[in-house]
C-alpha cells in the first residue's frame, strides 16, 4: 500500500491527523523538526510549503504522506513533478495575516488552473473552503468541488475569530467556526472533510463528533520550540483519536 492509500484507509476509519509546518514557513530546519515530530508521534500526513529544497528533503527523511500547500497553480504542479504525495489548494492563513481574503471564485479559479496544467496527472488533491464566506456559499463551493473530482476538502475558521477568553475557553472559541462549517459541509457532499484551524487536543474529539473524516493540525504544534514537545502533542492527538475509535467499536 503505498503513502497516500495509506492516508485514504486513515479518511475512512475517520482518524487522519495532518500535521501543518506552515504554508508560509520556509525555515528548512523548523519545518524538518515538525516533520521528524509528525513521524515520531503517528500522524498520518505532513503538509509543507512550495520550496523545492524543502520538499526534496522532507521526502527523502519521512515515510509519511507530504502534503505541498499553495495557492499558485504553477507550484502546485510543480510539487507532483518534485514528488508530493499530495497537494493542497491552501491553507490561506498567509493570505489572512496580510488582511487579504479569498473568494469562492478565488478558489475556483485556481483549482481549474491546477487541474489544466495537470492534464489528467492522476494526483490527490485537498481544497480548502474559506471559513469567512457565507455558509450557503461554502456549501455550493463544495458541491462544485466535489463534481470536479476533488479528494478532500478542509474546512477552516480560526482567522474570522478573535478568542475573548484564555485556556480551553479560548481553544473553544477558536475552533467553534471550522466545526460548525464541518458539520454543513459534510452534510451536503460525500466528500471527506478535514477540519482545521483551532484544532487541538481538546477540540479534536469534536471534530470527528461533527463529521470529520481528518482533522489539520498547525499551529499547537509548529509553534512549539522543542521537538519532545511537539511529539507529545503529536501523540496525545493520536491518542484521543484511538480513543475515539474504540468508543465507537465498542457501542
Amino acid at each position: 500500500m503505498n503513502k497516500i492509500e495509506t492516508f485514504k484507509k486513515h479518511l475512512d476509519e475517520k482518524k487522519a491527523i495532518k500535521i501543518i509546518a506552515g504554508i508560509d514557513n520556509f525555515d528548512i530546519e523548523s519545518v524538518k523538526n515538525v516533520v521528524n515530530a509528525a513521524q515520531m508521534g503517528g500522524a498520518s500526513a505532513v503538509d509543507i510549503c512550495f520550496n523545492e529544497e524543502i520538499i526534496s528533503s522532507v521526502k527523502n527523511m519521512t515515510t509519511l504522506p507530504v502534503f505541498v500547500s499553495s495557492i499558485i497553480p504553477s507550484e502546485l504542479a510543480k510539487a507532483v513533478e518534485l514528488g508530493a504525495d499530495a497537494i493542497e489548494v491552501g491553507n490561506f492563513d498567509a493570505l489572512y495575516k496580510k488582511g487579504q481574503r479569498v473568494s469562492a471564485q478565488n478558489v475556483l479559479d485556481i483549482v481549474d488552473e491546477t487541474l489544466r496544467l495537470l492534464d489528467g496527472q492522476k494526483t490527490f488533491i485537498c481544497v480548502t473552503v474559506p471559513g469567512h464566506i457565507d455558509v450557503s456559499e461554502q456549501i455550493s463551493l463544495a458541491v462544485k468541488l466535489e463534481e470536479m473530482g476533488i479528494d478532500l476538502i478542509q474546512t477552516e475558521g480560526a482567522a474570522t475569530v478573535t478568542p475573548d477568553k484564555t485556556g480551553a475557553r479560548g481553544l473553544l472559541q477558536t475552533a467553534e467556526v471550522s466545526i460548525s462549517n464541518t458539520i454543513e459541509l459534510a452534510r451536503n457532499v460525500s466528500v471527506p472533510i478535514m477540519t482545521a484551524s483551532g484544532i487541538t487536543t481538546t477540540t479534536a474529539p469534536m471534530a470527528f463528533a461533527a463529521g470529520a473524516s481528518a482533522i489539520g493540525v498547525g499551529s499547537c504544534v509548529n509553534r512549539l520550540n522543542s521537538v519532545i514537545a511537539m511529539i507529545a502533542v503529536v501523540k496525545s492527538l493520536v491518542d484521543c483519536v484511538s480513543s475515539k475509535s474504540k468508543e465507537q467499536i465498542l457501542a
